[in-house]
């Protein structure tokens, strides 16, 4: 059994884990990484590659039958499923070495490939080591939440992480869970080909603005996928190939539905199990570990960062987290974490995306003193070429700087960076209004947003008017 030491032991070669390592060690500090199962983590193995991977196998299959309106004899496709999660599996060995423990082992970090458990404060054992660290760094994710459903565990399910193992495509795919990873998952495979039905316990894309995710709901619909929404799932029976999910609404019985297979999308929970925190003097709460403003612990050598960190659930987010806490843990400076500024996307067609307050957080928090500029991408000449121009952006402001931002429509994951950007600056509207974007681009419905803005204090304010006419009178 070997004893190390080190400056800096991380747990977790997720994003936020890998991004703590690479930064720390090019730095100058000492690093230990441990990783028990695959480099990487949940984002490049299960969750954000992979998804993106089969959902643009779906855009190809859909386009195929939607090019008549461009002038082109549209085909039914032939969907090979097996051969699109080829393609996905071609897409995370693409990436991988950027995640590898090759590349880490390159950069001058010691890469341990076990899990870690605290045997003190300071202490962590990773199979046959005991590492001693003056610092430690929890990244360890979270993985999918498998709720207590009765019969659930009769019959086989698949999760994030197990979906991509199959290789014959499911004849009507049962989703229960109508979030992100839910509604994602129901347009892909709609497209591949699937009947889908997803099973929502009160209302789905509920996180994100409603106006805006009726645009992406109207969508999935119009592609055949039923939504069920306000159905709590109170069994699920069956057999492989034909699984039944039994639902209530509200007191009275709601209805049955039956498919071959059944995906599980609800939540995740934090992955904290095998950490023995309590011997480290380590709390948790509901959501996962308690931090405070600097993503410290309880325990004040120890931080923990992006999802077991029990806040906002997203890969860029525990890469925001690694900056923070390298300023912490490596120069001893005080450094805190933010969340107003943070953004996050549904991968849908159409995309759906948001940063900082929606409408109705707004007015909660500022009242009559937030003015709502609104722009229609069905005016967007780049959208309408490409016949993708329906959607909505929505920018709540508050004393001339936005506050939020909502966003329905072709590339929102793109348009919504802007934003951030605005938000994490305390940007006002004036600024964005100044920028100049190439025409014809997306990126213009950000200035037209902005431009909704100033519109009514421009073209219908008659102190404007008035002012205009006499400079135009005096002027020779």
């Amino acid at each position: 059994m070997a004893q190390l030491k080190t400056d800096l032991l991380v747990i977790g070669a997720g994003s936020g884990g890998l991004s703590v390592a690479a930064g720390a060690v090019q730095m100058g500090a000492g690093v230990i990484l441990l990783e028990g199962h695959e480099m990487g983590g949940d984002c490049l193995n299960y969750g954000c590659v992979p998804s993106k991977a089969l959902i643009a196998a779906a855009t190809q299959a859909h386009a195929m039958t939607h090019a008549r309106p461009f002038g082109i004899t549209g085909a039914p496709p032939q969907v090979d499923y097996a051969a699109a999660m080829d393609h996905v599996a071609r897409t995370i060995a693409h990436i991988a070495p950027v995640d590898s423990q090759d590349r880490f082992e390159g950069l001058g970090v010691q890469v341990i490939r076990a899990y870690g458990r605290f045997l003190s404060p300071t202490q962590v054992q990773a199979g046959d080591d005991t590492i001693t660290a003056r610092r430690i760094v929890i990244a360890t994710g979270s993985s999918p939440l498998v709720p207590p459903i009765p019969g659930l565990d009769t019959v086989p399910y698949l999760t994030n992480e197990s979906l991509w193992q199959l290789r014959d495509r499911p004849d009507h795919l049962l989703i229960i869970g109508g979030g992100p990873i839910g509604m994602e998952m129901a347009q892909a495979h709609r497209r591949l080909g699937s009947q889908v039905t997803v099973i929502e316990g009160a209302t789905a894309l509920g996180r994100d603005d409603p106006e805006t995710a009726a645009f992406v709901l109207d969508q999935l619909r119009a592609d055949g996928v039923q939504i069920a929404e306000h159905a709590q799932v109170t069994q699920v029976s069956g057999k492989p190939g034909a699984i039944t999910v039994t639902t209530r609404d509200g007191q009275t019985e709601g209805q049955r539905f039956t498919g071959s297979h059944l995906l599980i999308a609800v939540g995740r929970r934090a992955n904290t199990d095998r950490l023995d925190l309590d011997k480290a003097g380590i709390e948790t709460t509901r959501t996962g570990i308690r931090v405070d403003a600097g993503l410290r612990t309880t325990n004040r050598r120890v931080y923990a960062i992006g999802d077991v960190a029990g806040g906002l659930q997203f890969t860029h987010v525990a890469g925001y987290h690694a900056g923070v806490i390298l300023r912490s843990a490596l120069f001893a400076l005080p450094s805190r974490a933010q969340t107003h500024h943070i953004p996050w996307a549904t991968y849908t067609r159409p995309e759906l995306a948001q940063v900082g307050l929606t409408e109705a957080q707004a007015r909660d928090r500022h009242g009559d003193r937030v003015e709502v500029a609104r722009f229609e991408i069905t005016h967007n000449d780049r959208a309408i070429a490409e016949r993708e121009n329906r959607g909505l952006i929505k920018v709540m402001v508050h004393k001339g700087r936005p506050v939020g931002v909502s966003i329905a429509g072709p590339q929102a994951g793109e348009l919504i960076a802007l934003w951030s950007l605005a938000l994490a600056n305390r940007l006002k509207m004036s600024q964005v209004a100044a920028m100049v974007a190439p025409y014809p681009t997306i990126a213009e419905v950000n200035k037209r947003a902005a431009g909704a803005y100033f519109a009514p204090r421009l073209f219908e304010n008659p102190t404007v008017k008035k002012v205009t006419g006499a400079v135009q009178r005096w002027l020779p």
